[in-house]
């Protein structure tokens, strides 16, 4: 089947807030050669990088909104607009290709009207950018909200944020302790031709020159390495993790924090990994697996305490969930999927969490609160709300080289070819 139909159905559900990539990908990829799925998974993730610019073109071009049941040929207008515009394809490769595509669509009808907005894209394009670059959503490629939040929240940092946004990834690893050092397994990549360096903020960090398929890894199927980004990679060494010690990772999946407390204290007492998603906690278990790793996985509710023995952790982590607007360079769709009317709701849910888990906390024990989020709302102000009502609750900031200091925990933003955005706080439990 044509690539560019397949991206289109894949896309249609994405764009109608229906389904996010990480759902509609998989079963995209399944229906293309294995050749061709390099490109289906650019075509796709570069659609939704620059939506909100693309978005703006088509609506300047359309005479009237595609119908509900005709999402897939939206999705084909935009990700034609963004091959014309992003992509090396040659444009006329691009135009017949995508208008062939309708046909696959079983739309023949809108062949004529998809050639006819390509081909005035093509023709009008200065005079289009130069209209539309006064539209803060064209300008910034982002939505209105998120950018009256960031510039609200960083004055100083909003564009940078921005600008970072809709750039793509480095592709970063952790290094298994237990099977090498980073030194050593940085001569690895080199003797394999993999261009990668070390990282300044994790120990165990490797940055790669150019992503690359995991299985060319050396001994990636044997567990020397994960793919971690760097600001995810600082949770090890915040929770100061010592030998017999019981642990609890709230809210675990995929287990990439997770593996690398087992990876960073081998003799911890018992490991505890609580996740509400059946499928997000078999993506636990396959990473346990692979590292020969091990620890407990409970399905369940991490603002509950259903679940609970009754003995108390030394240590937890509460990576909560968020907005993940920390990592849109990695999630693109977050920018169409994600609402201001949800960052209320998820503030309050991450303080339920933290409510919960503080009580399953010994005496004495640290809690690392976590977020992918750039969101004051969901950061330093949850922490700040917390140790108001919670008197045994004491912050401990965080004395790091890495992002800034905030009056609660630390605030890292998204580096060109370095972290993502992401947040950390440390909170200690006063002894009774």
């Amino acid at each position: 089947m044509n690539i560019r139909a397949i991206a289109a159905r894949a896309l249609g559900p994405v764009i109608g807030r229906k389904e996010s990539l990480n759902t509609a990908l998989p079963r995209a990829l399944q229906q293309c050669q294995e050749s061709d799925r390099a490109l289906l998974q650019q075509i796709c993730y570069g659609t939704m990088r620059f939506l909100p610019r693309l978005s703006c073109l088509a609506n300047q071009l359309l005479k009237k909104p595609f119908k509900p049941q005709d999402q897939d040929l939206y999705a084909l207008v935009l990700l034609g607009f963004y091959q014309l515009l992003e992509m090396r394809v040659p444009a006329h490769a691009a135009i017949s290709e995508t208008v062939e595509a309708a046909s696959q669509l079983n739309k023949e009808w809108a062949k004529g009207l998809l050639n006819a907005l390509l081909r005035n894209l093509q023709r009008e394009h200065d005079s289009l950018f130069e209209q539309l670059n006064e539209h803060p959503e064209f300008r910034y490629n982002h939505p209105q909200w998120m950018i009256a939040k960031l510039q609200h929240n960083w004055p100083e940092n909003w564009q940078a944020i921005l600008e970072q946004n809709s750039q793509q990834p480095p592709m970063t690893l952790r290094v298994n302790q237990q099977k090498s050092s980073r030194d050593n397994y940085l001569q690895q990549l080199d003797d394999a031709g993999i261009a990668a360096s070390a990282i300044p903020y994790s120990s165990v960090g490797i940055q790669l020159e150019t992503p690359v398929d995991v299985n060319i890894l050396p001994g990636f199927a044997y567990g020397f390495a994960s793919v971690q980004d760097e600001a995810a990679q600082l949770s090890g060494v915040l929770l100061d993790l010592q030998p017999g010690q019981r642990v609890l990772d709230a809210c675990a999946a995929p287990g990439g924090k997770l593996c690398h407390i087992l990876e960073h204290q081998p003799d911890l007492g018992h490991v505890t990994a609580v996740e509400l998603e059946h499928n997000r906690a078999n993506r636990i278990e396959e990473n346990l697996s692979r590292l020969n790793l091990a620890a407990e996985v409970i399905i369940a509710d991490a603002a509950t305490n259903t679940w609970w023995d009754g003995v108390e952790y030394d240590r937890i982590l509460v990576d909560a969930p968020c907005s993940a607007v920390g990592v849109i360079r990695r999630n693109p769709d977050i920018k169409h999927l994600r609402q201001n009317e949800d960052i209320k709701p998820l503030a309050e849910l991450q303080l339920a969490i933290l409510a919960n888990c503080w009580q399953m906390l010994k005496p004495g024990g640290r809690l690392v609160y976590a977020t992918c989020s750039v969101f004051p709302q969901e950061n330093e102000r949850v922490i700040e709300r917390f140790t108001k009502t919670q008197t045994d609750a004491h912050h401990l900031p965080i004395e790091a080289d890495w992002g800034i200091e905030r009056p609660f925990g630390r605030q890292l933003f998204p580096r060109s070819q370095g972290h993502d955005g992401f947040y950390y706080a440390v909170l200690l439990k006063g002894q009774n």
